[in-house]
Formats: C-alpha cells, sequence, structure tokens
C-alpha cells in the first residue's frame, strides 16, 4: 500500500487489493458450498441438517466477526500514522478478545444449543445432524476468530495477496476432510453430514498456523513482533476495538437476520414461490461479494489515507469505491436480467419456478445497485472510525424500513412476495442516501480539521 497522486492510480491500488480480497471471499464461501455438496450426497436429512446448522451460525459468526474486524480501520490508519508500536498492540489485544468471544461462544452453544434446535420441532435425524454439525464447527471458532484478527492485520498493510493464497492452499485440506469425515474413507469414521463441520475445523485450525508463520518469518509482518512479549494487555486498546468493532458487528447480525426473517415470512407461500426466491437471492448473494471485496479493500484505504492526514486522497478513494460497486452492481445487475431465464435455469428445472426466479431477478437489479451504494459508503465511514451512527442508521434502515415496507407491501396489494424486494430496496436505498450524506459530512468535518491544523 501505498501514496497515490492520481484517480488513475487510486483505481489501480483498489483493484490491487480487492481482487485478492474477493478471492479470499469466495474461498470462504467454498468451504460452506463443500459442506453443503458433500452432505447432500450423503442424505436428504444430513443436508437439511447442515443447512440448519449453517443458518443458525452464520449471523452469530457475521456479527461477531465484524468486532473482530475493527482492528483493519485502526490499524490502517495508525499505518497511515507510521505508528508501528500502537498496531502491534491493538493487534495483540484484538487476539485477546477473540479469544475471549471464541470461548463464551463455545460457552452458550454447550447450554443453549439443544434447547434451541428442540424448540425449531426438527426431524429427529435433521435435529441430530444439526446439533453434531455445529459440535464439529465449535472446535474451530477459536481459530477462526483469532485468524480474522491477523487477516484484518495484514489487510491494513495492505498485503491482501497473502490471505488469498492461503485461502487457497486451505481449499484442499477442507475438501479432502469434508471426503473423509462424511463418508468415512481411509479409516477415518463415517459421520455423514456432520463430518463437514469437523473438516471445516480442521482447515481453519491449519489455516491460522500458516498465516501466524508467516507472519512470525516474512516481512514486513514479522517487524511487528506480534507474537513476542505476548502479555501486552492493554484495557484502554481493547476499549476502542470495541467501541468501533461492536457497532460494526451488531450492522452485520441485523442485516443477516433481516434477511433470516423476510426468508421466514417467504416461507408462508407455496412450495414454487419459497424456491424462486432463495435462487434469487442465492444469485445476488454470489454478486454480492465484489460489492464487499471493495468495500473492504476502501476502509483499508480511506483509513491508510485518513491516518496520514491526507484528507483529499480519503475522499477521492471513499467516492471512488462507492461508484465502482454501484457500475459493477448496475452492469451486473443488467447481464443478469438480461440472461435471467438462463441463469434460473441453473436452479431449477421446474419451469414455474424458472419462470418467477427469473421475474423476481428484475427486482433483484434494484436491489443490488441500492445495497452496492449503503455497504460501500458505510465501509467509508469505518474507515474514518466512524461508526455508530452508521449502525443506528442501518439499524433503522434494516428493521423500520425494509421489513414493514416489504410486508405491507406483499400482504395489502396485489405485489404479494415481489412487495418484499422492493421492501427490501426501499430500505437499501434509504441506508445508502443517509449514510452518503453522512459521509460528506464527515469529510468536511475533516476536512475543517485539516484547515485549522495547518
Amino acid at each position: 500500500m501505498y501514496q497515490t497522486f492520481t484517480v488513475k492510480e487510486k483505481v489501480k491500488q483498489i483493484f490491487f487489493l480487492l481482487f485478492p480480497i474477493l478471492i479470499t471471499q469466495l474461498g470462504m464461501y467454498s468451504m460452506v458450498f463443500f459442506n453443503t455438496i458433500m452432505s447432500g450426497r450423503y442424505g436428504s436429512s444430513d443436508l437439511a441438517g447442515v443447512a440448519i446448522g449453517s443458518s443458525i451460525w452464520s449471523p452469530i459468526f457475521l456479527g461477531l466477526s465484524g468486532i473482530l474486524l475493527a482492528v483493519s480501520p485502526i490499524s490502517a490508519q495508525l499505518f497511515g500514522e507510521k505508528n508501528h508500536k500502537e498496531i502491534t498492540l491493538t493487534v495483540k489485544n484484538g487476539i485477546y478478545i477473540g479469544l475471549v468471544i471464541g470461548l463464551l461462544v463455545i460457552v452458550s452453544g454447550f447450554f443453549l444449543l439443544d434447547p434451541i434446535l428442540h424448540l425449531m420441532n426438527l426431524p429427529e435425524r435433521v435435529q441430530e445432524v444439526a446439533f453434531q454439525y455445529l459440535t464439529g464447527l465449535s472446535l474451530g471458532i477459536i481459530p477462526l476468530f483469532v485468524f480474522n484478527v491477523l487477516r484484518s492485520f495484514i489487510y491494513a498493510l495492505g498485503k491482501t495477496r497473502v490471505v488469498m493464497v492461503i485461502l487457497i492452499l486451505a481449499l484442499p485440506v477442507s475438501l479432502l476432510f469434508n471426503f473423509v469425515l462424511v463418508f468415512g474413507y481411509f479409516g477415518f469414521p463415517e459421520l455423514g453430514g456432520a463430518g463437514g463441520g469437523y473438516a471445516t475445523s480442521v482447515t481453519y485450525w491449519v489455516i491460522l498456523a500458516v498465516t501466524a508463520i508467516i507472519i512470525k518469518k516474512q516481512d514486513p509482518f514479522s517487524s511487528y513482533d506480534i507474537f513476542k512479549n505476548f502479555i501486552d494487555f492493554s484495557f484502554s486498546k481493547c476499549k476502542e476495538i470495541l467501541k468501533i468493532g461492536v457497532p460494526m458487528g451488531l450492522s452485520s447480525f441485523f442485516e443477516t437476520s433481516m434477511f433470516a426473517v423476510v426468508t421466514l415470512l417467504i416461507s408462508r407461500y407455496n412450495v414454487t414461490t419459497i424456491a424462486a426466491y432463495q435462487s434469487a437471492l442465492n444469485i445476488v448473494s454470489f454478486l454480492y461479494n465484489i460489492p464487499i471485496a471493495i468495500s473492504l479493500a476502501q476502509t483499508v484505504l480511506v483509513g491508510f489515507e485518513a491516518g496520514a492526514k491526507r484528507y483529499q486522497d480519503a475522499k477521492t478513494y471513499s467516492w471512488l469505491g462507492i461508484f465502482l460497486a454501484m457500475m459493477f452492481a448496475l452492469v451486473s445487475g443488467i447481464l443478469v436480467v438480461f440472461f435471467r431465464y438462463e441463469v434460473a435455469g441453473l436452479y431449477s428445472t421446474e419451469e414455474a419456478v424458472i419462470s418467477l426466479t427469473a421475474h423476481f431477478l428484475i427486482f433483484a437489479l434494484f436491489f443490488q445497485v441500492a445495497d452496492s451504494i449503503q455497504v460501500t459508503a458505510q465501509a467509508a465511514l469505518r474507515g474514518y472510525k466512524d461508526v455508530n451512527i452508521s449502525f443506528i442508521a442501518t439499524l433503522i434502515a434494516y428493521w423500520l424500513i425494509c421489513l414493514p415496507a416489504g410486508y405491507g407491501l406483499a400482504n395489502y396489494t396485489s405485489l404479494a412476495a415481489r412487495g418484499y424486494w422492493l421492501g427490501l430496496t426501499f430500505g437499501l436505498l434509504a441506508a445508502g442516501v443517509f449514510l452518503s450524506m453522512r459521509l460528506i459530512f464527515i469529510q468536511r468535518k475533516f476536512r475543517e480539521l485539516s484547515t485549522i491544523v495547518d
């Protein structure tokens, strides 16, 4: 990561950072994909159990890992300030927080998981697989959270390709252990769908080990002495991470849980509508990986420039990220709409499902554009370490606009299930507009601050 002077150089640096982040995102997604594919081949009950387990774990993971990702904007600003000692302190205390969060999740799961699954009134085999899958997954929670801290540190230094390589090398490990633990090959126990949880945990430990070795041995990471004199607890540093990270984590949790509620509300429709909605949402979620990758790169770059007090460069990166994400969402959305029947055909062979999925994808175009604006505007604000107002804005948008608007349009107009797509779009657009306005305010505030300093 380096100082840039032209828009062309800035665009080049954004793409230099975001491409490895995108591959990393897809690599993490692939682990869940392997679990789903292997368990599906083993049996439908195992597939359902893994799906239930994943639906319980995903919002928890995204919410809690969001807290740890605060290490990224904090470290990026410190990197811009060339304050290496504070970066080391931030990462060490981020690891402490990750360990504590991981232990709390494991203890909570020990007492709450079984009662939660009983409340869902699942078939006995599905409940058993879900419980065993999450039990296996719990063995990898601590390395996963610690890895997220180390990943944030690596991103803050602009070395995103390192994480990409680690994830690519880990994918064969994930695939191999899924294969042998689900089906019981080469002397391993045959665990069925639950084997996917254990396989993922093994992979997380491998990923953490490789990442730790690289940080300890390879420049520029080794110069920070992350694993040296590890008893370096700082209450103020933990407070800073939590002050920024908790709103970030809650934003991720409320967004994920909002989609879970919409899925639940959609479930009252017929099977065709449910299948079509899930197919369309899966397509949109896959394409959403690129705006997410842009947003992660954007947070680092804005933080880096803000830390170096190059506020005009930070402003340029902020709006470049929003523009690039919006253009990608628009172009990809238009392509999906043009080829909507062909895309829908990848998910089903039933004519009714294909037709309705294709219809939903038209609404998904506007949804994608609105979502790309809000996620990158929020990412830019995180680069400035402005998270509290953003959290409140997104909470209002998700739960007081998206859900009520969607429910009203679906139940009190002729739109039916299509109303939920429009409701989501209205809420996300409102979030995007407000966050953009907040971004303008923060940038003006930083510009006035720099004028006073000068």
